[in-house]
């Protein structure tokens, strides 16, 4: 029973999944990427208590303003407000819904595979590569980057499936849930170029293609009316606009100064480690010693696209190992096809071992708490001891927002050098600041504000405008 049960994606995808609800419900303080997750705690949250209108985001560090960000369209985040609604807030659901999505997405990586053609063991191993990279930490943050892919693999399912058997629900379910991934994150929008293989090496019904090629304009669509027209305009009307990329000119300089970051991404932060992006190398020498031309298309019509995303992101892609995750499955399709080619059960096993141990090994830290760092989680209740929920602070998160998050409250995130700023500290005590919070394992030096806590870790002023001063 075991082993029969051991041959079905769906186990190893439910294993990975337990395996990944270790530490599900912690707090977002993990070493890495906790800026990224609490900014989208922040919008689910003030979704919540502020303004449920999707089209307005929001953030907590908001410089006593509205707070209201251009950002990716909030549809994780709006996932996390409705089950806050019915269940009440806890930071851990984002965690939880992204898992799930993210799990879903494996699956449909793998049938996704054998619809391409491809065999069932190199869907089986490209999947469980896949599940053992940077996917396996990613998966189970309050981060899109994983959600949107997983979305966009359903969705070409269903548009696959819709050339294959011409059911207008395949077609509807195309469309909505692709809008929904690039909608979610733009970089999903590459794999709508699976596509083109398909196009060239299957003889689907011409009618079908083309009611498919329109269904793809409304995604398309969709995505620049939010990223270049709504946003923009988010921008000039509340000054507040999260990063679209660089000027390409800028982001070749950037890339080609710091090649070697660039590379790393790939060789290592891919996959978690060197072992399965070996075997991606081998992959590329067999693919074109086998003349796999579907897959040599496919390779070159993503890795051309990935290039420009590489480019236009510049510092971010190779300051972000996450930047790497859109072409991550395109990696462990073309390891698994090297894979697949190894007769003996126990050789590709051991394989899949060496790579799944490799990659969970190099990202286990990653599920635990950093002691060091829990003293954050007393900044609600001390926040809540001294002042009102609607009251601005001031906090040194040194262009981190965590702390402001924690402290829920709205207002300002500073870096330690702008505590000792008169200028600055008198300014946004002008704009209603009427707190501020210091904390000390970063900045140890008093203020000449007011005094009215203090403990091991934090000290609170009150500002002299709050006080008439």
């Amino acid at each position: 029973m075991i082993p029969k049960i051991a041959n079905r994606i769906e186990f190893w995808i439910v294993l990975f999944f337990l395996v990944r609800l270790i530490g599900i419900t912690n707090p977002p303080i993990e070493p890495g990427h906790s800026w990224r997750q609490v900014t989208g705690l922040m919008v689910a949250r003030n979704y919540l208590e502020v303004d449920a209108n999707i089209i307005y985001p929001r953030v907590d560090d908001n410089k006593g303003e509205t707070g209201i960000i251009g950002m990716e369209f909030p549809v994780m985040n709006y996932l996390y407000f409705s089950i806050s609604k019915v269940f009440g807030y806890t930071h851990w659901y984002g965690r939880l819904i992204n898992l799930i999505i993210s799990s879903l997405g494996l699956l449909y990586f793998y049938k996704l595979i054998v619809q391409l053609k491809f065999s069932c063991r190199t869907a089986f191993l490209s999947t469980i590569i896949l599940a053992g990279s940077i996917w396996f930490c990613f998966s189970r943050k309050m981060m899109p980057d994983t959600f949107c892919i997983s979305l966009m693999f359903i969705g070409l399912y269903y548009g696959i499936m819709y050339l294959q058997k011409q059911k207008v629900i395949n077609l509807m379910l195309y469309i909505v849930i692709s809008s929904v991934a690039i909608l979610s994150k733009i970089p999903a929008g590459i794999y709508i170029l699976c596509l083109v293989p398909l196009f060239f090496g299957e003889r689907y019904n011409p009618k079908a293609w083309v009611f498919l090629g329109l269904a793809t304009l409304i995604p398309i669509v969709l995505a620049y009316n939010w990223y270049f027209i709504w946003n923009p305009k988010l921008a000039i009307e509340y000054g507040n606009w999260y990063n679209i990329g660089k000027p390409i000119r800028e982001g070749i300089l950037e890339t080609g100064e710091n090649i070697d970051k660039v590379f790393r991404n790939f060789y290592f932060h891919a996959f978690s480690g060197y072992s399965a992006f070996l075997f991606f190398i081998i992959g590329l020498f067999v693919m074109f010693f086998k003349k796999e031309k579907k897959l040599i298309v496919g390779f070159f019509v993503l890795f051309s696209i990935f290039v420009v995303y590489i480019l236009k992101s510049g510092f971010f892609f190779y300051h972000h190992n996450y930047y790497i995750i859109p072409f991550v499955p395109v990696m462990a399709l073309i390891a698994g096809y090297a894979c697949s080619f190894i007769k003996p059960k126990w050789l590709y096993v051991s394989l899949l071992v060496v790579f799944a141990g490799e990659g969970i090994a190099n990202q286990q830290h990653d599920f635990f708490v950093n002691k060091s760092e829990v003293y954050k989680l007393k900044l609600e209740n001390i926040a809540d001891s001294i002042s009102q929920k609607n009251d601005l602070i001031l906090i040194n998160g040194n262009e981190n927002p965590q702390l402001i998050y924690l402290a829920h409250r709205k207002g300002w995130t500073c870096t330690d050098m702008q505590l000792l700023e008169d200028e600055y500290i008198h300014t946004v005590s002008m704009k209603g600041c009427k707190y501020i919070f210091v904390n000390k394992h970063t900045q140890l030096t008093a203020l000449g504000e007011q005094k009215i806590f203090e403990d091991e870790d934090f000290a609170v002023y009150e500002t002299k405008t709050s006080i008439g001063l």
